[in-house]
């Protein structure tokens, strides 16, 4: 995580009484109290410039955070992307002439937004995907926010992609492409299953061929004590999977019967096993 900095502690929200015209008022008037600070920011000394900066800074604290609240897709990623944000003001506060323009916001969104994005971009990423994949996976997050304020739900694919005007396959792998921004443990229980059993545990288990093959060889060493009748049993519980049941119906035998036979068979393949493994 970013070191915090004390002058950006503070996130003042203008005072906006009323409708939609006395926010404009409000939004006009601190425009013009910044612009006059950064004017005189001008004219001051190097330790004077900076503090008037700062003191805008903090004045627009809100617009950062705002902007950063739009680029957030973890809940672990809120403290960082506030912080960028705030670099973004800071650069954007101290790259503003007043002489060129008369409108800080206007100059600050981009300046912010691109900071943001340009942090996402470079390490928010466990699998990099390709740059364009990159770049428009960090704009939908915005674009659905703003779609599922007007639409009352999760806006659909095709939704986004008429916003961000690209094609809609583009928009679809760049919206599976957020998986990749973060790490799952492979000691994460799996979804539905028991708590006993984890990510780590779907994982395939390969063996060598040797120890297959070496495994496979003291097998049939050990089943040549079985007889053919047995060797049949063997097979239809274990390679086919049959329960006691179906092969007391394929041998024409009881269940009763089948269950003593595999018991006896198991303990003479373990005692074959063994004596196997001593001679070795």
């Amino acid at each position: 995580m970013l070191a915090p900095n004390p002058a950006f502690a503070a996130s003042p929200a203008p005072v906006a009484p009323g409708g939609r015209a006395d926010r404009a008022a409000a939004d006009a008037a601190r425009n013009a109290h910044a612009i006059a600070l950064l004017a005189a920011a001008r004219r001051a000394d190097p330790a004077g410039r900076r503090r008037l900066h700062q003191r805008v800074v903090v004045e627009y604290l809100d617009l950062a955070h705002s902007i950063a609240r739009r680029y957030r897709v973890r809940q672990q990623d809120a403290a960082d992307l506030r912080q960028v944000a705030c670099i973004g003001l800071a650069k954007a506060v101290e790259r503003f002439d007043p002489d060129l323009g008369d409108d800080l916001v206007s100059f600050a969104v981009p300046t912010i937004a691109g900071e943001i994005k340009q942090y996402l971009r470079d390490t928010s990423w466990f699998v990099r995907p390709p740059r364009r994949l990159q770049e428009l996976a960090i704009e939908v997050p915005a674009v659905r926010e703003v779609l599922e304020q007007e639409l009352g739900r999760a806006p659909r694919v095709a939704e986004l992609a008429e916003v961000l005007h690209r094609p809609l396959a583009l928009v679809a792998e760049a919206v599976q492409c957020h998986s990749a921004r973060q790490a799952i443990s492979l000691h994460t229980p799996i979804p539905g299953g028991s708590e006993d059993l984890t990510l780590a545990d779907s994982l395939p288990y390969r063996e060598s061929e040797y120890a297959r093959t070496d495994l496979a060889l003291t097998l049939e060493r050990a089943t040549r004590t079985l007889t053919s009748e047995e060797r049949r049993i063997v097979r239809l519980r274990f390679e086919e999977q049959l329960t006691q049941s179906e092969i007391a119906l394929e041998c024409g035998v009881s269940q009763m019967q089948v269950s003593r036979l595999l018991a006896s068979i198991l303990q003479r393949l373990r005692a074959a096993l063994n004596t196997d493994v001593a001679r070795a």
